[in-house]
């Protein structure tokens, strides 16, 4: 009796929905619900099945789906539980999907459209759907010699990259993505359709910059453009044995008194264990750009000059497209299990080697696992990007500016991927990948704190569902996003009845 009844209070609301938005509402079977489902780019996040997953064409479409599902509330229950994706690019079960629930898929919301300038020295704003992917965004202002502050694999979606912080390739000139949105469009608990900006909704404008999907539906972004050509850029791999020279560099590169704002670098400490047999392997990978068409810029000079010839390279000169285009392609959606954690350290020496150290430690903890990557990846976040474009990190809820006085810091993403494997439940797997990750996790901060180089702020965009997020803000955001929560959605809609994400 009481499975039929769970039943029956999902089949309201897909029932409910299909009343109101009728072909754009989709069921287990059909092609439509098939297709959304197979677009995620973690297989964990396709083995969730929602009851039925509705794709809207426009932001009326949106404000419609919010509007049923905030009102429709069957008896016995805790009303219509529901999911947003723009992406799906989240690597957990539930973060952007909802077992049994309704997900809104917003990748036909997808439009790039060039604002009209009212000066021909003036670059102009864009609007983006929150649906699109940013390969998308960049192959249309490519042929206008603009680009925009976003995502640096074009497979991300540009709502959900947005809403966490946004990591680019133009961070150290630009700040994080956020902060060039200018405006955003969201639907909000009751349907309305409201743009938070510097003018309007300001408080709604600095919440949405880090406080991810608790507020409403954001359906459409505008972006502030600038002039951009083409850029150096591509990926190098190295032998584990170059890692001493590698820590040293990265350490120097981030210095922020010596910071080229031109200059991007990702460096990954990476562990592959083949999925045919065989030894493991562990490698040392650097993504260096520089946005400027220079070929071989001297901020690089230590990588690409000092050390022995990398295993290979990509780099060339070339457009964003294509770079991007690349990145995507070294993590392809829908074919491996996933998953990431994110903890901050300060830039020095010590703390790069020790979180190095705690990595190679654990990787005998799931070295049996066939074809497993496990990495920590390096960002470096000078101060030219947390908070001289963001007025002091006052301009986003992220807490950064107010507490790191011109030190440079490193995000650490923790990231794995493997296969599904060929006998026994994936689900083991995921189980074996999640408990290495905590030990790993608390082991870099352990270690890093005895250093006095734990930062205690945790990138959305990276973390572990296990993880303070929104903590990591500092209780100053933390009580300012709860006020600005109790004015736009007082019934809390998107924290109890959207419970993927991060919450607070």
């Amino acid at each position: 009796m009481e499975g039929r009844s769970k039943t029956s209070i999902k089949d309201i609301c897909c029932l409910a929905l299909s009343l109101v938005l009728k072909d754009k509402v989709h069921f287990p079977g059909s092609p439509g619900y098939t297709a959304s489902l197979g677009s995620y780019a973690a297989l964990q996040e396709i083995a969730v099945e929602p009851r039925c997953i509705v794709t809207p064409k426009n932001t009326k479409d949106v404000s419609s789906a919010v509007r049923v599902l905030s009102t429709t509330t069957p008896a016995g229950s805790k009303g219509c539980q529901f999911a947003v994706r723009s992406g799906g690019h989240a690597a957990f079960a539930g973060a952007a999907n909802i077992e049994g629930g309704v997900t809104i898929d917003l990748t036909g919301l997808n439009s790039v459209t060039v604002q009209q300038t009212t000066s021909d020295n003036e670059s102009p704003i864009i609007s983006v759907g929150a649906g699109a992917r940013w390969g998308s965004v960049y192959s249309v202002l490519e042929p206008l010699n603009l680009a925009v502050n976003g995502a640096r694999a074009g497979s991300v979606g540009v709502g959900g990259f947005l809403l966490g912080g946004g990591l680019s390739f133009f961070g150290p000139r630009s700040g994080w993505s956020f902060d060039t949105v200018t405006n955003f469009e969201i639907v909000l608990f009751d349907g309305r359709i409201v743009n938070a900006n510097a003018h309007t909704n300001p408080d709604l404008l600095w919440a949405l910059r880090g406080g991810t999907n608790n507020f409403g539906v954001v359906t459409r972004v505008d972006l502030q453009s600038f002039p951009q050509g083409d850029i150096w850029g591509g990926q190098t791999v190295h032998l584990i044995s170059t890692l001493d020279a590698q820590i040293n560099f990265l350490a120097s590169f981030s210095d922020p008194a010596t910071y080229d704002e031109y200059s991007s670098l990702i460096t990954s400490f990476a562990y592959n264990n083949p999925a045919t047999g065989g030894p493991g392997m562990s490698l040392i990978a650097n993504q260096m750009e520089y946005t400027k068409p220079i070929a071989n810029p001297p901020v690089f000079h230590g990588l690409t000059d000092d050390l022995p010839p990398p295993l290979f390279t990509t780099q060339r000169v070339t457009n964003l497209t294509d770079i991007v285009t690349e990145v995507a392609a070294g993590n392809p959606d829908g074919v491996f299990w996933q998953f990431s954690a994110s903890v901050t350290i300060k830039a020095q020496l010590d703390a790069i080697n020790a979180t190095v150290q705690a990595w190679n430690r654990s990787i005998e903890s799931i070295s049996t696992i066939p074809g497993i990557i496990w990495a920590v990846v390096m960002d470096p976040l000078p101060p030219q990007l947390y908070a001289e474009h963001s007025d002091g990190g006052r301009a986003n809820a992220l807490g950064l500016g107010a507490r790191n006085k011109g030190e440079s810091l490193i995000i650490v993403q923790l990231f794995a991927s493997w296969p599904s494997p060929a006998t026994g439940s994936p689900e083991a797997l995921d189980e074996v990948v999640d408990m290495a990750a905590r030990r790993l996790i608390a082991d870099i901060e352990t270690e890093s704190k005895k250093l006095g180089a734990l930062d205690r702020f945790v990138y959305a965009n990276y973390a572990a569902p296990w993880q303070g997020v929104f903590e990591s803000y500092g209780k100053e955001s933390l009580k300012r996003l709860r006020e600005v929560r109790k004015r736009y959605d007082p019934v809390r809609v998107f924290t109890k009845m959207v419970p993927g994400g991060f919450k607070f």
